[in-house]
């Protein structure tokens, strides 16, 4: 192991260049890598790898890059890495509204992500971001952290019960359709969900969860899919947000979709900053101090909007949702056999579940191709693919 300019090279000699933007967690991707003799380049900076950077160290021989959601990967990276002889780059995240899969795909590199790994680690965290909204437990832990508190009051700290009430997913993916069974099942909540597709899942999840019920002699909770976002966003007592960013969800949560939520309802957003107007969500809490927020992405990360720093019904944590060890090392080695994939043209997996791939032995396929029926390879050939 070599050490330069706040980057670290194993296996100088190795036959392929793979570069890193970040130290990754655990020691598992970074074997996968060393045992197919690759050379392995990473950044062990805190600090984001800069495009320059990036460009330069690209340089003219590299074959992959794992990469970071605060990168943003456009047309000219994508051609600076086909001109090193790049083959794929992966994203270090299930999003990837930072890389230009267009460019990626004109210049013949394959795009991968980290699907999976993050569901129900994710999931727990909108979870517990919602319960700290609920029961203000930020504020309660302030308060006492300053000494202010005498002894018990009848009136101190008084939040909202979510036992009954109505969860509004917008968004129900994997992610989404996991926090809105957590929180039927745990509270009893009736659900209501947006989605451009029926989620045929989720609905089949809590038909089972109510025949369970009956069995107990329980109420069943209610479900419906709603017609808009609006819909939900009316109806419902704790809404969380699970799409991905594009043209249609950006600024998807404006002022005008604000005014029309329940004056005490909670808004969790553990999906991309950019989904909400940073800017209208700051003037609402401030202005509805009933409302409640709890927020792990923002607008423009890492910057924050400087008047949701200063309310307490805004609660807000830095970008990590994901973070758990189990979650992390499993993404980091999804990444390593993304790269492994392509470069040793394995066939596409075709199941969505990546499970087998965090075993001791995983299957000798690519576990993610985000670009894979825009390519035209033998890895995506649909006669070879497991």
């Amino acid at each position: 192991m070599t050490l330069s300019n706040n980057w670290k090279v194993f296996n100088k000699t190795g036959k392929h260049r793979v570069l890193i933007t970040k130290m990754l967690p655990g020691r598992v991707w970074l074997d996968i890598l060393l045992q197919l003799d690759y050379m392995v380049e990473v950044n062990i900076s805190k600090e984001v790898t800069t495009k320059k950077e990036l460009i330069n160290k690209i340089g003219n021989k590299c074959k992959a890059v794992i990469g970071q959601l605060t990168e943003n990967w456009d047309l000219e990276l994508f051609q600076v890495l086909r001109n090193a002889g790049g083959e794929v780059y992966c994203n270090y995240a299930v999003g990837y509204d930072n890389v230009n899969v267009e460019a990626a795909t004109k210049n013949h590199i394959a795009i991968c992500n980290t699907p999976g790994v993050l569901t129900e680690t994710t999931a727990e965290m909108t979870l517990a971001l919602t319960l700290a909204c609920a029961r203000r437990i930020v504020e309660a832990d302030k308060f006492m952290r300053k000494g202010k508190f005498n002894g018990w009051l009848p009136d101190l700290f008084l939040g909202k019960r979510l036992y009954g009430k109505i969860v509004g997913i917008i968004g129900a993916g994997r992610i989404g359709s996991i926090y809105g069974l957590m929180m039927t099942r745990a509270f009893q909540m009736d659900l209501i969900y947006f989605d451009s597709t029926k989620s045929t899942k989720l609905e089949k999840e809590i038909d089972s969860y109510n025949d369970y019920l009956k069995t107990i002699n329980c109420d069943p909770v209610k479900m419906k899919r709603a017609d808009t976002v609006e819909e939900v966003l009316q109806t419902a007592d704790v809404v969380s947000l699970h799409t991905p960013l594009n043209e249609d969800t950006y600024h998807l949560i404006t002022a005008d979709r604000l005014s029309i939520m329940k004056t005490d309802a909670i808004l969790i957003n553990t999906s991309r900053g950019p989904i909400m107007d940073e800017a209208a969500l700051a003037k609402y809490c401030r202005d509805n101090t009933s409302f409640k927020v709890g927020l792990d992405v923002f607008e423009g990360e890492p910057v924050i909007n400087k008047t949701l720093k200063k309310l307490s019904n805004v609660i807000i944590t830095p970008h990590i949702a994901s973070a758990t060890d189990w979650t992390r090392e499993g993404m980091a080695k999804l990444a390593a056999l993304n790269v492994k994939g392509i470069l040793e043209n394995f066939p596409a997996w075709e199941s969505d579940n990546i499970d087998p791939f965090l075993k001791e032995q995983p299957p000798k396929a690519i576990p993610s191709i985000v670009n894979a029926d825009l390519l035209n390879d033998s890895y995506i050939n649909p006669n070879n693919i497991h």
